[in-house]
């Protein structure tokens, strides 16, 4: 399988504090990679790097063969939390349409302050993304009254509208119930028959029994396949006692 993430030898730290040490990882082509670990441990930031926003102290990555910043209009990225206050006043369909900005880069930065007026092929790629994630009726909804399942599926639908290679996704389902997550990872996992992603959870038992590999993060990376995932491990990554809740689809 091709490469399609290479990091070598990184570290990153905010002044001097070391957020991460000499990470190295390959990600191939439609793997389905679990980032986990405990909280600062540096996972977030792990996916900055990846999207060329922040700079490596030391090392380098190279995604899909170029620097991140030259590829980062082929990584679809979902935040843990959505850039924008829930009271706003944009309907799902207009966070959608966001999407497209990346699309729009040659327009300059006038281009992208510009009211959003997607051409045929964009509104061909809103509804597409918007059936996808199975929120069409939802469309014309503001978000502010969407549950919190539905937000995601509203972010998830906004990094796919520009057909992404690579899904980044920050902690997806941290303020949904089970149902919800049992739902956005069957998506998740139908998604990566044609890209690649990478997830941040804090749920390893969960995570496990979707992903191909989980690479655990406490400042340093080792890197697992779901097989290996145990009490030992987790005690390991976590430094505490954590109870492990089987899931069951």
């Amino acid at each position: 399988m091709k490469e399609v993430i290479r990091i070598r030898d990184l570290s990153f730290g905010f002044g001097d504090l070391s957020v991460l040490e000499h990470i190295d990882l390959a990600v191939q082509e439609r793997e389905f990679l679990g980032i986990v670990g405990p909280n600062a441990g540096g996972k977030s930031t792990l996916l900055k790097l990846i999207l060329g926003l922040l700079e490596p102290a030391r090392g380098g990555i190279e995604v899909l063969g170029k620097r991140p910043a030259a590829a980062r209009h082929q990584i679809g990225y979902v935040p843990q939390y959505p850039g924008f206050a829930r009271d706003f006043p944009i309907t799902v369909r207009q966070v959608v349409e966001l999407g497209l900005l990346g699309r729009r880069a040659d327009r300059g930065l006038l281009g992208c302050l510009l009211p959003m007026r997607p051409n045929g092929e964009g509104r061909a790629r809103v509804e597409r993304a918007l059936r996808e994630v199975e929120i069409e009726s939802l469309a014309a909804r503001q978000i502010g009254c969407l549950s919190g399942g539905q937000l995601q599926r509203v972010l998830l639908a906004r990094a796919l509208v520009a057909d992404p290679r690579i899904l980044l996704l920050d902690e997806p389902t941290s303020n949904v119930d089970q149902r919800a997550e049992n739902e956005i990872f069957d998506l998740l996992k139908t998604l990566n028959e044609r890209m690649t992603i990478l997830v941040v959870s804090h749920d390893i038992a969960f995570v496990s029994s979707y992903v191909n590999r989980v690479a655990c993060i406490n400042r340093t990376l080792l890197c697992h396949p779901t097989a290996e995932i145990d009490g030992d491990l987790i005690h390991e990554l976590y430094g505490e006692h954590v109870s492990m809740v089987a899931h069951r689809h």
